[in-house]
């Protein structure tokens, strides 16, 4: 997960879109894991480190992104097949599947078919990998601010093709503040909860700039996702690789010398890493 578009929209467009859909096949709205006064340390990275790896990382982290689409930065994943390995050695799971671009909608037609289309793929590449029913997959949302008439019409589509699946819909997104006038800032977790149409979505949120972010930090206590500014976020994104300087600069000396974080055990900086927290060691719940 890279690079953060800002777009921004009118209020009017933006309440047009409002659409009204059930949230699963049979009308129930699914439920969120329970909350931990406990945070968990975990990580994700677009490319698969290798087995050998993990020995290293559980010696700091609960829990790995797993990438069932190609991440933003390839054309493929690496991720595939690992699950079992990763289930075995412990770890619990962030489930990640790359979401649209907004240049991708060319019509008001687009947001539900693609939509549609993409959570079709990701329950087939979920139930390849042996993920469960009730697994939650967060959609990687690249874009900041607030979101489009026919991005929540893709967001919409998606969520109800995973429930009528029985998986659980989520979004990684910027937890971030946009200025869109003087007396009007938003984020695009609150934009996407504000329009969910009665949807529940999980929030895996983005925000690296210093405060709140403790920067490129591990320690044995690792920071409660709502301090992230986010209260109902799942897991926080802190710290990216390479570091965002321009929101960074006023974070602690702790990114290494090339911006990037790494785990301590791992000496030789072998494998960059952005550094997240949950409230639950299987953010995901994609470990049973």
């Amino acid at each position: 997960m890279r690079k953060t578009i800002f777009l921004f929209f009118s209020t009017a467009a933006l309440a047009a879109a409002a659409i009204g859909l059930s949230v699963t096949a049979d009308g129930r709205k699914p439920q969120s894991p329970a909350p931990s006064t406990h945070s968990f340390l975990g990580f994700d990275r677009d490319i698969y480190p290798g087995d050998a790896a993990f020995q290293t990382f559980k010696k700091t982290f609960a829990f790995s992104g797993y990438w069932l689409s190609p991440p933003p930065t390839g054309k493929v994943t690496s991720w595939i097949a690992k699950r079992d390995f990763l289930r075995a050695a412990g770890f619990g799971f962030l489930v990640l599947y790359r979401g649209r671009d907004s240049h991708e909608f060319k019509k008001a037609s687009d947001g539900p078919a693609k939509g549609t289309l993409d959570a079709q793929s990701a329950v087939a590449a979920a139930k390849k990998e042996g993920f469960p029913a009730n697994t939650i997959i967060f959609l990687d949302i690249e874009e900041g601010g607030r979101l489009s008439p026919v991005y929540h019409a893709y967001l919409h589509a998606w969520a109800d093709g995973l429930a009528r699946d029985g998986y659980r819909a989520g979004v990684y997104c910027s937890g971030m503040p946009v200025t869109e006038s003087a007396t009007v800032t938003i984020l695009t977790s609150d934009d996407i909860r504000a329009n969910a149409g009665g949807r529940e979505f999980a929030f895996f949120i983005y925000n690296d700039a210093c405060p709140p972010s403790p920067g490129c930090s591990i320690s044995a206590s690792a920071p409660a996702p709502q301090n992230s500014g986010v209260s109902y976020a799942l897991a926080w994104q802190f710290a990216q690789s390479p570091r965002r300087k321009q929101f960074t600069a006023r974070c602690p000396s702790n990114y290494r010398a090339n911006g990037n974080c790494y785990s301590p055990p791992d000496t030789a900086n072998t494998w960059e890493l952005d550094l997240d927290t949950a409230s639950t060691a299987d953010p995901s719940n994609g470990a049973r």
